[in-house]
């Protein structure tokens, strides 16, 4: 069994072992001069203030513009819990990303921990868009408007969830969403040439998502293509898929696949 307070969160120190962009003092010479640059770090003090904590940290591998590249920063609140009847505990996250170039405004996107396999989920619905603060005249006044924006909607989340749990679905139905899944990973010329077992991406890793429900299924195949617990066959030999670590694909996958599994509910 999994112990609730196991799971630390981050210290400034290790913010900044993970993503120092984080805390970059000042802009990239290129910034328009009606860019106001603050730095991530006070958006982290800030999120403390309000009861959301930092537990994750990453930033995008730069060449160029070391120090100014996006970085994505998730926030959980230890006191924002969702405890379903079924023992599935959630914690809601924030998840932030932001740069330093002047090309990202500061993006808020609604985010879920599930305690079951310290598994984390992007949300996307058509009434969760992203929030965004743009690099001009931010207030800490602005950002707790906007965190009880997204907290207040925390109950659309909940909905969609418990729509999952309640959606039974066939085995063809699974496999059919399992297919279109893929187009979350790879291109469509890439599926046209490697064969996959279907029924093997739909098949829980643990007892807990043995369900036939849309939720079950959706964290099944979320959490193996991300993980890349799967395998493909390609030119006659068996090949085993990557984990995905670039946070950008992994954010623009999870929100694609939360979309498709509200599609069948």
């Amino acid at each position: 069994m999994l112990d609730l307070e196991k799971k630390d969160f981050l210290s400034k120190e290790q913010i900044r072992k993970q993503a120092p962009s984080v805390f970059t003092n000042s802009p990239a010479d290129n910034v328009s001069k009606h860019y106001t640059h603050i730095p991530t770090s006070v958006i982290v003090d800030d999120m403390e203030k309000l009861g959301w904590k930092v537990s994750d940290a990453k930033e995008v591998k730069a060449r160029k513009g070391i120090g100014f590249q996006k970085h994505l920063i998730v926030f959980r609140n230890p006191d924002v819990v969702i405890n379903g009847d079924d023992g599935d505990t959630v914690f809601p996250q924030i998840l932030l990303t932001n740069s330093h170039d002047g090309k990202n405004a500061f993006t808020f996107t609604a985010g879920l921990f599930r305690m079951v396999c310290e598994n984390g989920l992007v949300v996307s619905t058509k009434e969760f868009e992203n929030v965004k603060m743009r690099h001009m005249g931010y207030t800490f006044e602005d950002l707790q408007v906007k965190i009880r924006e997204m907290v207040e909607c925390l109950p659309i989340t909940v909905e969609s969830m418990n729509k999952m749990k309640s959606t039974e679905i066939e085995e063809k139905v699974a496999i059919k969403f399992a297919k279109k899944a893929l187009t979350t990973r790879f291109s469509k010329d890439q599926i046209k040439v490697f064969k996959i077992d279907l029924k093997e991406l739909i098949q829980p890793v643990r007892e807990e998502d043995a369900g036939n429900d849309v939720w079950s299924l959706f964290n099944v195949v979320q959490e193996k293509l991300v993980t890349g617990d799967f395998s493909y066959t390609m030119g006659g030999k068996i090949r085993k898929a990557r984990e995905i670590k670039n946070f950008n694909q992994d954010l623009e996958l999870n929100k694609k696949l939360f979309a498709m599994a509200n599609e069948l509910v």
